[in-house]
């Protein structure tokens, strides 16, 4: 009987579908985040460009990457709901 338990726990996932959905989201919003960073610069060093200084580069994909981030900690830290009935038994 301890045996059949063993191998229950070893196929059981970690997370949930719900949860590696989230966790794929946050991943997505993640990379939004980076991608909105990108650019800006210039090909001639002699100019300056504003272009990096832009609401897009400063506010929004730093929020998108904090909220990516609280996503993807939400996610590892919230307890599973199947794996706490399991347990009790």
């Amino acid at each position: 009987m301890a045996k059949s338990k063993e191998k229950q726990q070893k196929n059981e996932l970690l997370f949930n579908k719900q949860k590696y959905l989230l966790m794929i989201t946050g991943l997505i919003i993640i990379a939004i985040g980076f991608l909105l960073m990108v650019g800006g610069g210039t090909d001639d060093p002699n100019k300056f460009s504003y272009e990096i200084f832009s609401f897009r580069r400063i506010t929004l994909a730093p929020l998108l990457l904090l909220l990516g981030f609280a996503i993807q900690i939400y996610v590892i830290l919230s307890k599973n709901k199947t794996r706490e009935t399991d347990s009790s038994k």
